[in-house]
């Protein structure tokens, strides 16, 4: 004996094992057994075998008259066989059972199931709400298949292009566009990245990378449109002094700069000058709604979108020849050779930008090399010496030895990458870090000593975060540490140097009633700048996928960082290993590499042998 019952809306049959109270056993074709419930039961039969029965039951279904059906059925509930056996003219048999059934479920436009085996004729308004909605699904069908045939083509179809860019990042699956787009992606097997960068719809693969990082964090675009000013500047004093910063060529927002002065007494005056964009406006601007909006400048190889707006930063970046705003700290330093800090002073003033020296071309002079040799015979070459010997003595009290790391500096010539790679933690470098942590670290005291809530970067049991309370930085070796170095990149930096020319007036903090302002923009900074921070790794992987293409290499040196993780030398890419021997961190090796992919910054790396250490 067989069965046809029901299992979710779906007709089945199978061979009859065994039955018992509410349940039966049953077998499909294949041998697969289940348990079914006894009241989803519709019919017993003995012929044909029960793959038989659907197929023909499903044949003879398409000669059914469904609109003659529906005619006579009337309006009462009905059972299928009973319908059955009026329609055929006589009890009907197995076949004709499934035939019925398979009419009455596969048409709900006409009929309504009451229950297992029981349905009802709708009415004529239901009947016509459903015609209009067949019509509606068909004709979105066919939009959808046009769309999709243009796509297939090549085509960007208007209103596929009308939909960018969400569409492509954040599609919605009820969108006709979207359901035209994966079904050109299953003809085509391509992913919707490449099918619609192959119809034009976005130009290339950093277009694609940079518009889902914009959608996400700039939506409204990167360009900022304000009418915004600044403030007029208070009367700040002219420093007496000839002060020189240290960024690399392509750097706009200067920052920071440094003058060494002699004393008559034989000490020596050093000043370290922070730019002061918080003289240009206050809390609550426009200006300042338009930095929190944004909360830190964002970098990318060849690249960057601002945190503020060229009339925000243009009179306040430490650019050559300007007497320009700042928060100054000086240190009275001994000329002993001791290097010892005698005294410290903070205050706001106009600072003579004597030059600004540039990455690469301040390395070759200002070297190790050229250190040991005494051929320092450059602008400033004395005062950065002196300042190198101070960072060294910095560094000793902090107890935190140097670390060796590559900077990879792109550049980008007639279309090609161009690609070096410049040893971070040279004398430049050495001196910039030293004085910077010195500052944050001093003026972190200089608030924490007043008990003032603001953004001190702390760190405990490994891990870095923000706080409003100061607290040691273990990483660094100091017992605070204030972001406050770069006001016209970093949000929080800003916010901390209101809080810090506050001070130095002697006035209450703008935050000071208002705490919990400082705890949200806290947490949004982190957020947003660890964001920052993924994207700029995520590009300069990219890059680095590129170069790798565009240079045809397919074997490279990388380091072992720990179990299969290794760091290419040649380009700024971290990839797991399978194959990966078991090595000890710090191992060089060589990879073979292939299957580059830019678009979904993927690629496989080989383990071949271990290597020389030379990068390649």
């Amino acid at each position: 004996m067989n069965v046809l019952f029901e299992d979710g809306g779906v007709l089945r049959a199978a061979a009859l094992l065994s039955e018992q109270a509410g349940a039966i056993q049953v077998e499909f074709p294949g041998g697969k057994r289940e348990k079914v419930r006894a009241d989803r039961v519709l019919l017993h039969f003995a012929k044909p075998l029960p793959l038989e029965l659907l197929t023909d039951g499903q044949k003879l279904a398409t000669e059914v008259d469904r609109e003659f059906l529906w005619e006579v059925a009337g309006d009462a509930e009905f059972a299928f066989s009973d319908l059955a056996r009026e329609y055929f003219g006589h009890p009907p048999t197995a076949i004709e059972s499934a035939a019925m059934l398979t009419v009455l479920y596969g048409s709900p436009s006409h009929f309504s199931r009451r229950g297992v085996g029981r349905f009802q004729a709708v009415t004529m308004e239901a009947r016509q709400a459903a015609e209009k909605a067949a019509a509606r699904k068909q004709k979105q069908l066919e939009k959808q298949t046009a769309l999709a045939e243009q796509l297939i083509a090549g085509e960007l179809p208007r209103d596929i292009a009308a939909r960018m860019p969400q569409v492509l990042y954040k599609p919605d699956p009820s969108w006709i566009e979207t359901k035209a787009i994966l079904q050109a992606c299953d003809a085509t097997h391509m992913s919707p990245a490449k099918l619609l960068i192959r119809c034009g719809a976005v130009d290339g693969s950093h277009s694609f990378h940079l518009g889902r990082f914009l959608l996400d964090y700039f939506p409204k675009g990167r360009s900022i449109e304000t009418t915004a000013t600044v403030d007029p500047l208070p009367d700040l004093p002219l420093a007496d002094v000839a002060a020189f910063s240290i960024d690399d060529t392509s750097t706009t927002e200067i920052d920071d700069a440094f003058s060494v002065t002699r004393q008559r007494d034989g000490s020596v005056r050093v000043g370290i000058h922070i730019a002061a964009p918080a003289l240009g406006f206050q809390p609550g601007s426009a200006l300042d709604e338009l930095a929190r909006s944004r909360l830190s400048t964002v970098y990318m190889p060849g690249d960057k979108i601002t945190m503020l707006p060229p009339q925000a930063i243009k009179p306040f970046t430490l650019l050559e020849g300007h007497d320009c705003p700042a928060v100054s700290l000086y240190l009275t330093v001994s000329g002993d050779g001791s290097y010892r800090i005698l005294g410290e002073e903070s205050r706001l003033e106009r600072v003579p930008i004597r030059r600004n020296l540039r990455y690469p071309a301040i390395d070759s002079q200002f070297s190790v090399e050229n250190i040991a040799t005494g051929r320092l015979d450059f602008e400033f070459g004395p005062e950065l010496l002196f300042l190198y010997e101070l960072a060294g003595r910095l560094q000793a009290s902090r107890g935190k030895p140097e670390q060796e790391q590559v900077d990879y500096i792109f550049s980008f010539v007639d279309g090609k990458i161009a690609l070096t790679r410049r040893m971070r933690g040279g004398p430049p470098d050495k001196v910039v870090a030293e004085l910077m942590i010195y500052v944050n670290s001093a003026w972190g005291k200089l608030l924490g000593d007043r008990d003032i809530r603001a953004l001190y970067r702390v760190q405990d049991s490994g891990k870095v975060r923000l706080s409003l309370y100061p607290a040691p930085h273990a990483g660094l070796g100091v017992t605070q540490y204030l972001w406050s170095s770069s006001p016209l990149r970093r949000y929080c930096d800003l916010v901390n140097q209101w809080i810090l020319i506050a001070r130095l007036y002697e006035e209450p903090s703008p935050y000071a009633d208002n705490e919990g302002e400082l705890l949200k923009l806290m947490r949004d900074f982190e957020q947003t700048y660890a964001a920052y921070d993924e994207f700029q790794r995520s590009m300069e992987r990219y890059y680095g996928i590129r170069y790798l293409a565009q240079e045809g290499i397919t074997q490279t040196t990388a380091t072992v960082i720990r179990d299969n993780l290794v760091r290419f030398d040649l380009v700024p890419i971290w990839q797991r290993v399978p194959s990966l021997p078991e090595l000890a961190a710090g191992t060089s090796v060589v990879v073979d590499v292939a299957h580059l992919d830019e678009l979904e910054l993927t690629l496989h790396a080989e383990f071949r042998r271990k290597s020389d250490g030379a990068v390649s």
